[in-house]
């Protein structure tokens, strides 16, 4: 279902930050794909792919074998939802027209700086919020 909202998180990003919580929640403890599929819903080779970036920034250890699974590489307290964005999406960028233009028809942006205004709270909420400050969000797996 398609929920309409000013601000879109992507499917990966929001799949990598509930997993994240979720491994987090673990508290130190192996946590398989299979496990993180059924908590969130989406599919195991879905979330394979997108385990896989998190592992490729450093985030994640990947354990394989029967017992594998995925842990924390850094503590949750320094693992910041930045961090998480980044791997999966890139660094936000705040240059630039916010909608991704490369030619404009105006001389003054048609959003008064309101895109760049959000973007720049969502950055700093994003750097602000660790994944310790989300353990009391889920249950753990």
């Amino acid at each position: 279902m398609k929920v309409n909202s000013a601000i879109n998180i992507s499917e990966m990003l929001s799949l990598a930050l509930h997993s994240m919580v979720l491994i987090a929640n673990n508290g130190g403890g192996v946590v398989s794909v299979k496990d993180i599929a059924r908590e969130t819903g989406y599919s195991i080779n879905h979330l394979a792919k997108v385990m896989q970036h998190l592992v490729k920034a450093g985030l994640l250890q990947s354990l394989r074998g029967p017992k594998g699974g995925f842990l924390l590489k850094r503590n949750a307290a320094d693992i910041s939802f930045l961090d998480i964005y980044e791997a999966v999406e890139g660094n936000i960028d705040l240059e630039g027209c916010p909608v991704g233009q490369t030619k404009c028809p105006f001389s003054k942006c048609i959003f008064d700086g309101t895109i760049m205004l959000l973007n720049k709270q969502f950055l700093q909420f994003m750097k602000s919020k660790t994944l310790d400050s989300s353990l009391d969000y889920q249950k753990t797996v």
